[in-house]
């Protein structure tokens, strides 16, 4: 049911291109997973995923659990039925939202902001798992490796991730080492769990740990390698500049048996995706596209905007512009619609406008990995990088 071949390797860095097969179809990598977090992409629904060439989307299993419920989910045959998706998915652990709920910043913390709203839901933590309340209804839920597992197996993901505490960046290198290793052992829990129920249907990610020091990098990324994972998720904080990120990220792919597919959690910026390729890394998922589509803000290549990787449509630059978002774009809203429209119903508050523009930003990311994939197979990614102005030196530093 599951493998993972290797396809391509690029002759400078560590791009490749691979065929990642399950239950529920292959995709190509890397790819991008789309956030279907609480068992829908905003605003789109399942056909119009797929007339966005989208390959595999992501739901999470501490939503689900508060609502519908995992039990449901179950009784109407899992969640790709449930949802009507039939390609690959993949679920997370949970504990990223309880984590941020909890310590109320690590969603911002990973960027390297302070943002820290007033209401925490997580009451305990502790070698055990987490409890917390629900921000739904406020009743008592518990989580520990055991329950995210069994959790996932009924959900039906194909990719299914172990329960990990995912730290802060504000957390010194004491508190990131102790929480490392409980979540080693939080991981040979979900594995255990995971081997005594598995039919075969799902494969299990360990996650590498360590925050921004590289020694507990390293020995997270020596644990994953000796257990039997069939493939790595890279997660806890990664610094808060830019640089720090991709020191981290390179430094932990190169550690990471390379047998194993390699996730990027959270991580959806083009040239972070782009450097992430060149560290050899296969999948990635973040809200960032369809967030940026509720904002107003369209994806758009760099080079045509001074760099920048969006456009802001709620702009008046855009009142009278007749041009459709990227000329070359090719999704359904490209083909159909103008700026100045989609600035309109912005100002006009029509709902339209999030299925619109989020429509186009997946597209345009499934696209952006397409041409990706196709750089790594002609070994022409320096090309692919300038003609994107998607920062090139970037791409130098990995040769």
């Amino acid at each position: 049911m599951f493998s993972f071949d290797v396809q391509h390797l690029s002759s400078f860095c560590y791009a490749r291109v691979a065929k990642l097969n399950t239950p529920h179809g292959s995709l190509d990598t890397p790819a991008f997973i789309f956030c279907a977090t609480k068992g829908a992409v905003k605003s789109l629904d399942a056909k119009q995923l797929n007339e966005c060439n989208t390959q595999i989307i992501l739901s999470n299993t501490y939503h689900l659990l508060l609502r519908p419920g995992i039990d449901l989910i179950y009784k109407m045959g899992g969640i790709h039925k449930f949802m009507g998706w039939s390609k690959p998915m993949l679920t997370d652990s949970g504990g990223f939202q309880i984590f941020s709920l909890g310590y109320g910043s690590v969603s911002s913390e990973i960027k390297g902001k302070k943002n820290m709203p007033k209401n925490k839901s997580l009451l305990h933590l502790n070698e055990n798992g987490a409890s917390f309340r629900s921000y739904i209804d406020g009743t008592l839920h518990s989580l520990t490796p055991e329950i995210s597992i069994q959790a996932q197996y009924k959900i039906g993901a194909d990719i299914i991730l172990v329960l990990d505490e995912c730290t802060p960046y504000n957390v010194d290198k004491c508190y990131t080492e102790n929480s490392m290793h409980m979540s080693h052992r939080w991981a040979l829990r979900s594995l255990n769990e995971f081997q005594q129920i598995n039919n075969k249907q799902q494969v299990l990610y360990g996650i590498v740990q360590g925050g921004v020091y590289k020694d507990l990098r390293e020995i997270s990324c020596a644990f994953i390698n000796d257990n039997d994972f069939f493939g790595c998720a890279i997660g806890g904080s990664l610094g808060s500049t830019k640089k720090q990120m991709y020191d981290i990220v390179c430094l932990t792919t190169k550690q990471i048996c390379r047998d194993y597919p390699i996730h990027l959690l959270g991580i959806g910026g083009l040239s972070d995706v782009l450097f992430g390729v060149c560290c050899g890394v296969d999948t990635f998922d973040c809200v960032h596209p369809t967030r940026l589509a509720r904002h107003g803000g369209a994806l758009v290549k760099p080079i045509r905007n001074n760099g920048r990787e969006n456009i802001n449509l709620l702009n008046n630059e855009f009142k009278m512009d007749e041009r459709p978002i990227e000329s070359d774009c090719g999704c359904p809203t490209c083909l159909s619609v103008s700026r100045a429209y989609i600035h309109y119903l912005i100002k006009a508050k029509e709902f339209t406008v999030y299925s619109l523009l989020t429509q186009h930003n997946v597209y345009f990311m499934n696209k952006f990995m397409s041409l990706i994939r196709s750089a790594i197979k002609h070994d022409t990614l320096h090309n692919f990088a300038e003609e994107w102005g998607l920062h090139n030196e970037l791409v130098d530093i990995l040769k």
